[in-house]
């Protein structure tokens, strides 16, 4: 079987992206950044690295994003999405994750504007600004108690997938 082509004849490759549901009580970590020009909101997310793995991303873009060192917990689950802000197919796995420390001194990611605190509610009235429909809906799969072992994502990257 020949693998699909792109319009401009490369090999099609959806975004593999990581995010983490961290929840303190009824508040969850979210992310406010620029998009585009645009005011989004999302949770802790971004693309995994070549050489790393879906955990070390999942951590990593927390710490990157928030300040927040976070220690994950359970996979919440997997969703694919075709994104409105560039057409690609993206490819999420969302896991749940506990605080651990904060540093407030940590540079935050470019286009991030700070990270915050939100009830669902709050993140349901954000409407149009969230940056994919994935975040109410891991939300909703946690709160729902959707929880896999992280022993489900077998790992064979060598030195357990650290950059």
């Amino acid at each position: 079987m020949t693998e699909p082509k792109s319009p401009n004849n490369d090999v099609w490759r959806p975004h593999v992206t990581v995010a983490c549901v961290v929840a303190d009580r009824d508040r969850y970590l979210m992310v406010e950044e620029e998009v585009g020009g645009c005011v989004a909101y999302n949770q802790p997310a971004g693309h995994l690295d070549d050489f790393e793995s879906l955990q070390h991303a999942a951590v990593r873009e927390t710490r990157e994003e928030t300040g927040w060192t976070v220690a994950l917990t359970h996979l919440i689950g997997v969703h694919q999405w075709r994104s409105k802000e560039h057409g690609d197919v993206v490819v999420r796995f969302t896991f749940a994750a506990k605080p651990l420390s904060h540093d407030p001194h940590q540079p935050l990611d470019t286009g991030v504007r700070r990270a915050l605190w939100m009830t669902r509610e709050d993140i349901a009235g954000l409407g149009e600004r969230l940056r994919s429909p994935m975040i109410l809906m891991s939300i909703d799969d946690w709160l729902a108690g959707q929880r896999l072992p992280l022993s489900v994502i077998a790992n064979l990257m060598p030195s357990g997938g650290m950059p």
